[in-house]
């Protein structure tokens, strides 16, 4: 069984107020909040925790982050662009039609547009 040392501790009336606050927020007594507050600032200090350094590692996986989900919506766009040409090909493949290229390509990119549009709308 541990034993635990018994430590009195004075809070300034903002930091009651705050405590105060979160507990009921988390619906635990003040005793019980101070105790993982304590809990959180020796991990804090444990393992070394700066503000500037989090705050720049934080930036630096949101820019990573991005980036990528740029390149995905990249290849989404290439991929959404290719189903619409495929289709248009086909589609003037199986009707017999004799349009040109350029034609067909003009449709696939309109096809490409509408479903982009589509897809920025909210659905009920």
């Amino acid at each position: 069984m541990a034993s635990y040392v018994k430590r009195t501790i004075r809070l300034n009336p903002s930091q009651a107020r705050s405590l105060s606050g979160i507990a009921d927020r988390r619906g635990l007594s003040e005793y019980a909040m101070l105790l993982k507050v304590i809990d959180a600032g020796f991990l804090s200090v444990l393992h070394g925790t700066d503000k500037e350094t989090d705050l720049a590692e934080l930036a630096r996986e949101i820019g990573t982050i991005s980036e990528r989900l740029a390149e995905a919506e990249r290849v989404l766009d290439r991929t959404l662009f290719t189903a619409c040409a495929a289709y248009a090909y086909a589609r003037h493949a199986a009707l017999g039609t004799k349009k040109s290229d350029e034609t067909i390509a003009a449709e696939a990119r309109a096809a490409f547009e509408r479903q982009c549009s589509l897809a920025l709308e909210i659905e009920p």
